[in-house]
C-alpha cells in the first residue's frame, strides 16, 4: 500500500520506512559519485535530478516517520497496553541485555600469562549467573517483540492523509 491508500498497517509503514531509508542512502551514494568529475568528463547520472529525488524521498520519509510516531503514541498493543510502553520496554530490555553481554564478554576474555611474574587476573563476577540473567532478558525481548510485531499488523497508521 502507498500513502494515499486508506488503512495502511503500521507494519507496512515500517517496511516502507526501511525501503525509503535504503533508497535515500543509495541516491546519496550516487549523488556523491556524480557531483565531481574530471574536467572533460560527464557524470554518469545528472546530479541535479539525483538531488531532487533525494529531497523528494526525504520529504516522504519524514512524513511517514511523523505518522509512525503519531500512531505509536496513540495505539494500543494486542496485550491492551499503550504501544509506546511496549516500545520503551523493548529499548530498556535491549540495553539491559547489551550491558549483561558486555560484562560477560569482558569477564570471559582469556588472559595470557607468559611467566609467573606477570599479574594474574581474577574474575569478580559469576559468568554463569550473568549468562542466566542475559538468557532471561533475551526471552523477555523475544516475547516483547512478538507483542509489538503482532500489534503492528493490526494497527492502522494515522496521520497519512
Amino acid at each position: 500500500m502507498k500513502y494515499g491508500e486508506i488503512n495502511m498497517k503500521l507494519a507496512e509503514a515500517l517496511l516502507e520506512r526501511k525501503n525509503l531509508q535504503t533508497q535515500l542512502a543509495s541516491i546519496g551514494q550516487r549523488l556523491q559519485a556524480n557531483v565531481l568529475v574530471q574536467e572533460g568528463d560527464e557524470p554518469s547520472e545528472n546530479p541535479q535530478t539525483l538531488l531532487q529525488d533525494a529531497l523528494r524521498l526525504n520529504t516522504q520519509l519524514h512524513r511517514l516517520i511523523k505518522a509512525i510516531h503519531l500512531t505509536n503514541a496513540q495505539a494500543m498493543s494486542t496485550h491492551n497496553r499503550p504501544l509506546m510502553d511496549a516500545l520503551n520496554e523493548r529499548d530498556a530490555l535491549l540495553q539491559q541485555h547489551r550491558i549483561l553481554q558486555q560484562t560477560i564478554d569482558a569477564a570471559s576474555e582469556k588472559q595470557n600469562r607468559y611467566s609467573n611474574h606477570e599479574i594474574r587476573w581474577v574474575k569478580t563476577v559469576s559468568v554463569g549467573d550473568l549468562q542466566q540473567q542475559a538468557d532471561a532478558v533475551g526471552m523477555r525481548i523475544r516475547t516483547n517483540n512478538l507483542e509489538i510485531q503482532a500489534s503492528n499488523w493490526h494497527i492502522d497508521v494515522i496521520g497519512l492523509d
